[in-house]
């Protein structure tokens, strides 16, 4: 079960301690329900590859994945529709434990933006999160903002170059 609060961000969080930051590519096989392959990349690390199924919902959903070899990752791009979504992803230190996830989406491109994820442990865990202001205006339960919408919109646009 994946249980996380979503924000849009106009910039980088100033002032947390990173505990990493990566590269992340991913794709989309199917939409509904959300298929996705990822490729994640950590500076001086080997890359990891990932399947990752997704559920309906907002605040909580189904999330199951699974490691792939390169060789499997290579071969379910073939299946993609358009190029990956690249991220630029950092993970920074909260408060009590917690890790906000910040990802700047398609960097220069006309479509980029930036957003951030603040996953939890329970329901009543993410209900009691009081976010800093930084954190912008929260999408959890608006829809259109989740990655598999992005992918969706955006190969809408491709399909008119």
């Amino acid at each position: 079960m994946e249980i996380e609060r979503k924000f849009l961000m106009e910039q980088k969080p100033q002032g947390l301690p990173i505990l990493e930051q990566a590269v992340v590519y991913q794709g989309y096989l199917c939409t509904k329900p959300t298929v996705r392959i990822r490729k994640k990349q950590v500076a001086n690390n080997a890359p990891t590859f990932r399947l990752c199924i997704k559920g309906k919902g907002t605040l909580c959903r189904t999330e199951v994945e699974t490691d792939l070899t390169e060789q499997q990752f290579t071969e379910l791009c073939g299946l993609l529709s358009r190029e990956m979504v690249r991220k630029d992803h950092t993970v920074y230190a909260l408060p009590k434990g917690k890790k906000l996830e910040y990802s700047v989406v398609d960097s220069g491109k006309p479509t980029s933006f930036c957003y951030a994820e603040v996953e939890f442990s329970s329901k009543e865990d993410a209900n009691a999160f009081i976010p800093p202001e930084f954190l912008g205006r929260e999408v959890t339960e608006v829809s259109g903002f989740t990655m598999s919408d992005y992918w969706e919109k955006t190969s809408k646009l491709s399909d008119k170059d």
